[in-house]
């Protein structure tokens, strides 16, 4: 019988040996990912759309374990946004809208699925575990800005509603994603990567199941949170605030993120040589700039 300590011993015995058959490939690069981010939540329910889209950056490390595994650490910067006046037509008179700044670092392991030792290109996917900060905000309608999960649009925290739980602004997700890269030479790789953040909160955009009497809010909040949780009454021939357990979102599917970008992937050891040569010039230059004359 086949125990998991043989499949344990053995998967560590494969990466031994192949890692041991190819030390010149075990070079850990730093790259440069960057292109697009979307979310799909309740303000946007499509999946992969990058209708309204925006730029994310992040820097990643890597740091080959043999020719076909790759352990990398990653953090990224990025902002969703999503809009109702975007969304579904029966969706449209709800009229809410949010931001969100996205923070995140996130490790992983990769998975080449060409041998770059005989390939210049290959395909790969990864995954692995990531934390991450969001906090959403919207802008009233003088055009202020204001940040939503003090508000308690849903009833979050208040003691009439027990069930409606405060969400936590830093939370854990799941990052996964496939991507290709070419050898461009020795020591740079250009590439194209697609990932996702299987999130476990459905309030990235502060929008998930129902809403509360519209008085209760308005004693504990303020009028501000009675604006901001409905905005339908804004629009032309909009109705009034629903009556309470009216449903507002979805809350048994929980928000994503998603990436699209390419990345400049460069060995560390021929970044430092670059930055030492520039150094050199640096000091060569500046030292002519200085050197004494004599008549």
């Amino acid at each position: 019988m086949i125990t998991r300590k043989t499949i344990t011993l053995s998967i560590v015995l494969f990466i031994y040996i192949t890692g041991r058959s190819q030390v010149s490939l075990n070079e850990s690069t730093l790259s440069l990912y960057t292109g697009i981010i979307n979310y799909q939540g309740d303000l946007k329910p499509n999946s992969f759309t990058f209708n309204h889209s925006n730029f994310m950056a992040s820097l990643v490390f890597r740091q080959p374990l043999n020719r076909w595994f790759t352990w990398r650490v990653g953090i990224s910067i990025a902002q969703i946004e999503g809009a109702d006046r975007y969304n579904r037509d029966y969706l449209q008179p709800r009229n809410l809208s949010f931001y969100s700044n996205i923070k995140e670092i996130y490790t992983g392991l990769g998975v080449n699925m060409l041998d770059l030792s005989n390939n210049r290109f290959t395909p790969y996917v990864y995954g692995g575990i990531a934390l991450y900060h969001f906090n959403p905000w919207t802008y009233d309608n003088t055009g202020a800005k204001v940040f939503l999960k003090p508000l308690s649009t849903e009833g979050q925290g208040l003691s009439q509603y027990p069930s409606q739980k405060p969400y936590r602004l830093t939370q854990l997700a799941i990052p996964f994603g496939i991507g290709a890269k070419y050898a461009i030479n020795d020591c740079m790789y250009l590439g194209m990567e697609f990932s996702q953040r299987k999130t476990f909160t459905d309030y990235l955009d502060d929008v998930s199941s129902f809403y509360v009497d519209e008085d209760v809010l308005l004693q504990e909040k303020g009028p501000l949170a009675v604006s901001l949780a409905y905005r339908g009454d804004e629009l032309p021939n909009g109705a009034g605030y629903p009556s309470h357990g009216t449903q507002r979102g979805t809350k048994t599917e929980m928000d994503w993120y998603y990436f699209l970008g390419v990345t400049f992937e460069m060995k560390i050891s021929c970044l430092k040589a670059t930055l030492s040569r520039l150094g050199d010039k640096h000091s060569y230059t500046s030292n002519q700039r200085h050197c004494p004359v004599f008549d």
